[in-house]
């Protein structure tokens, strides 16, 4: 248990007013407590698990995340646990590729490589164990959220304390569900769940080595075989997963008994290469909520929309909403805007990641195909169209940037001259890159309140350059909120608070 945990305290806590109370300590929860606690804000975690779940669950994040647990102070030592992914490729029944997907393993745009393999576990003992390191944030396990009552000035939360039965109610000026696809806040929120007409059954199986199989290569491969669709993910570590689609007719439970899932496997592996470590059956839906927010109640992650696994976009998506929601809790709470921005978080990320989502299913689509007359179709359409699957870059919808071209995109993170990433500079907080005709300016119309990257590096010169810009104004989430060029755009953007954006 960490030592900033409050869950052995048995005063009932409702006297005291915490700016955050985050329901749920997964991944996404996690990294919104460590951004707001870094941020100054006092966050109360309530989860009702006693420890993190020690088995894989997600295996894939990019390096927009990883810019995220940057900003945290975990991805120096994130990185050496990490399996750079080079990319997925597509065979048809006969074994024969139809596309090989390739990603770039160098450092990207984000001054991270493009996608990574890694253990959830550890991850999420990391963001814990920062999270320890911080004083003004809380973590109560074992504690399960029954009720929330939204007040004038607060929110009122009913809580359980599993280990004694205690009841307890605690106070916050905000509540943010990160508690998963059955989200009780989000039923709280009385919203409903728009269906994006995709639901599957896979049985998903996680093994453990015992050898080391190099024959199995490091790249995902999507078996679009009508027999039975497969997928094979390289995972961090000696560990492998293979998701096997589960036929109609086929009786999930049945599927998941060791000795049918060693038959399922052994085209590639036998018991004597591993142990299965995690064998799981899910339904890959696709949903995104409608409403992400009411009053001081909020949702992120599964709670406000869910994905099939195909991108490998799920905890991206959460990871993408709390960096986004983070930085404006706080300006709304330190009084800095007005609370019209918190609505900026669904309108912003909401159609950004219906596009991802969209994605999978297309591609979840073409994948599953179970009639082999269309799946040879497809294979031609594949081999005659090898550019036909890219990853998304969407921009953000309307909200907290100026909407103009390239604004509402995730921005490139510079180095500074000294070689370290600007984002250490900037820390979770608005910076201006600028070219160095436009740092006098940038300078003195950030006075002081911004950190400013001046690019001198052709590296960010070019991108700048391609906006086109002089300079642009980056939000603490890292996408871009303004950019200018001509002397009049320029004074504007240095002029004009980053909450006039709303």
């Amino acid at each position: 248990m960490s030592r900033n945990s409050a869950s052995n305290q048995e005063t009932n806590g409702v006297d005291h007013l915490y700016d955050v109370a985050i329901v749920g300590y997964g991944p996404a929860g996690a990294t919104l407590a460590n951004l707001l606690a870094l941020r100054g804000l006092s966050v109360l975690v309530l989860e009702r698990e006693a420890d993190v779940f020690p088995l894989p669950r997600a295996i894939h994040f990019d390096g927009e995340v990883m810019r995220v647990f940057q900003t945290i102070g975990i991805a120096d030592a994130l990185e050496p646990s990490l399996v750079v992914a080079p990319g997925m490729r597509f065979l048809n029944a006969e074994g024969k590729i139809l596309i090989d997907w390739k990603r770039p393993t160098d450092v990207g745009p984000q001054a991270w490589r493009p996608s990574y393999r890694f253990h959830q576990p550890d991850l999420e003992i990391m963001l814990r164990e920062r999270l320890a390191q911080y004083d003004n944030a809380h973590v109560r396990l074992r504690h399960d959220v029954f009720a929330i009552e939204q007040h004038a000035d607060h929110a009122l939360l009913r809580v359980e304390n599993l280990t004694n039965g205690r009841l307890l109610k605690l106070r916050a000026r905000y509540v943010v569900g990160c508690d998963g696809a059955r989200s009780l806040v989000r039923r709280l929120l009385d919203t409903e769940l728009e269906d994006m007409k995709s639901h599957e059954r896979w049985l998903v199986v996680d093994v453990l080595l015992k050898r080391d199989r190099p024959d199995l290569g490091d790249h995902s491969i999507q078996y679009c075989d009508p027999a039975r669709p497969a997928t094979y993910v390289r995972g961090a570590g000696q560990r492998r997963r293979w998701e096997l689609m589960i036929m109609p007719d086929e009786d999930a439970a049945e599927m998941a008994l060791p000795e049918n899932i060693w038959k399922l496997l052994s085209r590639w592996i036998t018991p004597k290469d591993g142990l299965l470590e995690r064998p799981a059956v899910y339904t890959f839906h696709s949903v995104v909520a409608k409403g992400w927010r009411k009053g001081r109640m909020l949702i992120a992650g599964d709670a406000a929309h869910q994905t099939p696994p195909f991108m490998g976009q799920g905890l991206c998506a959460g990871i993408r909403d709390v960096a986004n929601l983070g930085w404006k809790l706080a300006e709304v709470i330190r009084g800095r805007a007005s609370e019209d921005l918190l609505d900026s978080y669904e309108s912003e990320r909401s159609p950004h990641v219906r596009e991802f989502i969209e994605a999978a299913v297309r591609l979840g689509s073409i994948i599953q195909t179970r009639d082999p007359e269309v799946a040879r179709r497809r294979d031609a359409e594949m081999a005659n169209n090898p550019e036909m699957f890219t990853t998304p870059n969407p921009q953000l919808g309307p909200g907290a940037h100026n909407g103009d071209g390239v604004a509402g995109r995730i921005a490139l993170q510079p180095f500074t001259p000294d070689g370290r990433r600007f984002d250490e500079v900037a820390g979770y907080q608005f910076s201006i890159i600028a070219l160095p005709e436009a740092a006098k300016a940038a300078m003195t119309g950030a006075g002081g309140q911004y950190a400013v990257h001046v690019a001198h590096d052709e590296r960010t010169r070019h991108w700048l350059v391609g906006l086109p810009a002089k300079a642009a104004l980056i939000r603490p989430d890292r996408y871009i909120a303004a950019v200018g060029q001509t002397p009049d755009e320029l004074k504007r953007l240095f002029c004009t608070e980053h909450i006039a954006f709303t």
